[in-house]
């Protein structure tokens, strides 16, 4: 599913950043990145933005590389939380394992060096927030809302709803909640992200406003005046 920094579109992202996307492992498809940098754009230089929106899922930051793209020229940041110990398809013996990601020390994924050579190859230290932490875990010390949220952790049913009830309250009015790898047919991908999609829209709390491949766009309902 990866898709290389040459099919990038030349006007969002820079050279250095187009090599960074390219280099970095990961599995964001070159459209989808492309539409998560157009809404990531709109949601921070919206009137009422607060000038910053929230990745949950950085892996190696090839998407983040986007979002900070995004955010950089608006004078926003980015902030992307993940423990770095892999998702259960990054495990031994699954299917998206990578040798390369393990830390000899603790025989673990460690996935967090790499994560900081993509935001220093991009450019984007400045721009880009790394939370090294489970997510749940970065929601008990939040403290204010985000323009956007995008969810991309794990996606067994147990993470996909933990993220969703962390993070959802914490989209502003008006802001965008983003959920990756939505799936409406099973044989296409796995079930928890499309349920955590039917369940923020079954809230009332938001409305579909974009979908980009199997990324979908959300925004949360204004209160009536």
């Amino acid at each position: 599913m990866s898709a290389t920094g040459a099919d990038a579109p030349a006007t969002l992202l820079s050279e250095t950043q187009q090599r960074a996307f390219d280099e970095a492992p990961g599995f964001m498809p070159v459209d989808e990145a492309a539409a998560l940098h157009t809404v990531a754009t709109e949601y921070l230089s919206a009137p009422d933005a607060v000038g910053f929106g929230v990745e949950i899922g950085t892996y190696c930051g090839k998407s983040t590389v986007w979002l900070g793209a995004a955010a950089a020229p608006l004078g926003a940041l980015v902030v992307t939380i993940d423990h770095h110990r892999g998702s259960e398809e990054h495990q031994p013996g699954w299917e998206y394992h990578d040798t390369d990601l393990v830390d000899p020390h603790t025989g673990t994924l460690d996935t967090s060096a790499r994560f900081r050579r993509t935001m220093f190859d991009a450019g984007l230290e400045q721009t880009v927030i790394g939370m090294l932490t489970a997510s749940t875990t970065a929601a008990q010390v939040w403290g204010k809302p985000a323009d956007f949220v995008f969810i991309d952790g794990g996606h067994s049913s147990e993470a996909a709803q933990a993220d969703l009830a962390a993070w959802a309250p914490w989209v502003r009015p008006g802001g965008a909640l983003l959920i990756h790898d939505v799936f409406p047919d099973p044989a296409d991908g796995g079930r928890p992200p499309f349920e955590i999609y039917e369940k923020a829209l079954a809230s009332g709390e938001f409305t579909e406003v974009g979908a980009h491949g199997s990324l979908r766009v959300l925004q949360r309902v204004r209160p009536a005046a």
